[in-house]
């Protein structure tokens, strides 16, 4: 029994590390995981092209995944074990959630080789991953704004204390990623740092919850440069033409959204920096299985 699942990477409106409230919108770079189960009750996972990578977060997916549905596949859990080989697009480390990817597609998967994926609904399926996360100490919010809208496509704002979703848009966006050379950790963002900046980020909630999820991006990649130490140059380089532009997650990426002849500017302009730019579309699709 084997399954197969992508998902996609996430920019953010809304850093959750100042209260716990966070929102960010799927974007298509793809992260995929094929599971293979087998009956020796090991979990063993593996990044394709990197031999050496941690590979604690998919591993914990699938186990919680077989711990939570074995048994509603007809399956005798302990003797469950799973193959788990992801590959992806998304740079690590890179704020554009790649764990949230990595950790959606693997249970996806692991849900759809015990054949019961259509079973689950989306959103329990990113708790699951959430938890896993959290286990595997690469969150240090538990990144629920993240992994839902990757789960489950278009823009989503959420209180990650209690992994509740406040809301989801669908929104169509051009988005504008730049990812400079350097990575960043979350899990060793300067947490106090952020929580001083609370009462902005309160602001950002505001504008987020009001639609206006442009403003929130900006005011957001203003406040978190400043609490995270990253320079505010590419924000400046991007406006006042996109309709947002902020840090993404913990940086180092910079995303931006707007009109596409507008950010088509923006990127000469972050061609000149060091590092990558990459012109997408935002998705509302979510995290889907998928066959070869």
């Amino acid at each position: 029994m084997d399954g197969r699942a992508v998902a996609p990477a996430a920019g953010t409106v809304l850093n959750a590390l100042a209260t716990g409230t966070g929102s960010a919108f799927a974007i298509d770079l793809e992260t995929t995981a094929t599971v293979e189960l087998t009956d020796d009750g090991e979990v063993v996972g593996e990044v394709a092209g990197q031999p050496e990578a941690d590979t604690t977060l998919v591993e914990r997916c699938a186990e919680l995944t077989i711990d939570e549905y074995a048994d509603t596949a007809g399956l005798d859990e302990p003797d469950v074990g799973a193959r788990i080989e992801t590959e992806s697009e998304v740079p690590m480390a890179s704020g554009l959630k790649s764990s949230s990817a990595a950790a959606n597609a693997t249970v996806l998967a692991t849900l759809d080789a015990l054949e019961v994926a259509d079973a689950v609904e989306r959103i329990e399926a990113c708790r699951l991953g959430v938890r896993a996360a959290r286990d595997a100490g690469v969150t240090v919010t538990g990144a629920f704004d993240d992994a839902s809208a990757s789960m489950l496509g278009g823009v989503t704002v959420t209180d990650n204390t209690s992994d509740t979703l406040l809301a989801r848009e669908e929104i169509d966006w051009q988005a504008l990623v730049y990812t400079p050379p350097e990575r960043s950790y979350s899990a060793d963002a300067d947490v106090s740092a952020c929580e001083r900046i609370a009462p902005m980020a309160d602001l950002v909630e505001e504008l987020a919850l009001d639609g206006r999820y442009g403003e929130a991006m900006t005011v957001n990649g203003f406040v978190f440069c400043g609490a995270l130490g990253f320079p505010t140059g590419p924000m400046i380089d991007a406006l006042p033409d996109v309709t947002g532009v902020s840090l993404s997650g913990t940086g180092p990426s910079y995303v931006a959204v707007g009109e596409r002849e507008t950010l088509e500017t923006v990127r000469d302009r972050w061609d000149e920096r060091d590092g990558t730019t990459r012109l997408l579309r935002t998705r509302t699709d979510g995290t889907r299985t998928t066959r070869p």
